[in-house]
């Protein structure tokens, strides 16, 4: 039963029942104690990739090696694409003879859609002075990327494409790391410098040794990755060697129409 107001000797309520308190509020749940997120890894820093395209062809009766046509498109975009695909990022490439060309190949600031879109084009004018000039301008352009190595590849190599370069790029295991692909037994391009090895690499690197004589210096510390069952490490030195660069691949077959009825 509800308990009566309670009045004066006029019947009026008092003011303590006009007033009278309210309950006292409800206490809140406490809320659960969030859960501590896990810590994220930590990031992995980017194997970039540096091709090596500066050649003039001079053994070649002076057709500059990046513009050699390879199943249907120039052997600079052929060698691009493997590494982009091969997990190299960024990819810078290092023009030389017949710069102009390549730069009109891959337009206005690397175009999207262009053959060469994304990649970052070093121009060297020192080219004819043999490769090593362009290890060093690739090399010099990639401080600052924040690439815990690079892949070095040639423009050369037709036979060398994503499946050789993702095999090297996964033997990378940081700063220090120096890995090359290996034919049976014999090592090969493409080569892999963790940044540690750049700035020897490119104080070694004389006519067109390259990293060569780096890499005999540091020869224990060299990891090798087979890669024969998948690619081929020969080169376009000569004009013998043209042979080996593929025609354009035939178009693909229409598909013949149904016949009425199915």
């Amino acid at each position: 039963m509800a308990a009566a107001p309670v009045t004066d000797a006029h019947g009026e309520p008092t003011a303590r029942a006009a007033h009278q308190p309210s309950a006292p509020p409800t206490p809140s749940t406490p809320s659960a104690p969030s859960t501590p997120s896990a810590p994220s890894a930590p990031s992995v820093p980017p194997v970039a990739g540096l091709l090596l395209a500066a050649g003039g062809g001079r053994r070649l009766g002076g057709t500059p090696k990046a513009l050699l046509a390879h199943r249907g498109r120039p052997l600079v975009e052929h060698a691009a694409w493997a590494l982009r695909e091969g997990g190299c990022a960024p990819v810078h490439v290092v023009l030389g003879a017949a710069e102009r060309e390549v730069r009109d190949l891959a337009g206005p600031a690397g175009r999207p859609g262009g053959a060469l879109s994304g990649c970052v084009l070093v121009g060297n004018p020192r080219w004819p002075e043999g490769m090593g000039t362009s290890l060093r301008a690739g090399l010099d352009s990639l401080a600052g990327t924040g690439a815990g190595a690079v892949l070095v590849l040639l423009v050369d190599q037709p036979g060398i494409g994503a499946a050789a370069v993702a095999r090297v790029v996964a033997a990378y295991r940081g700063p220090r790391s120096l890995v090359t692909a290996s034919y049976g037994g014999r090592r090969g391009h493409p080569v892999l410098l963790g940044s540690a090895h750049w700035a020897g690499a490119a104080a070694d690197a004389r006519g067109d040794r390259g990293a060569r004589g780096y890499l005999k210096a540091h020869e224990g510390e060299i990891s090798a990755v087979e890669c024969g069952d998948v690619a081929s490490p020969h080169d376009i030195d000569t004009e013998e060697d043209l042979w080996r660069l593929a025609p354009p691949l035939p178009p693909r077959a229409p598909h013949p129409p149904h016949p009425p009825g199915h």
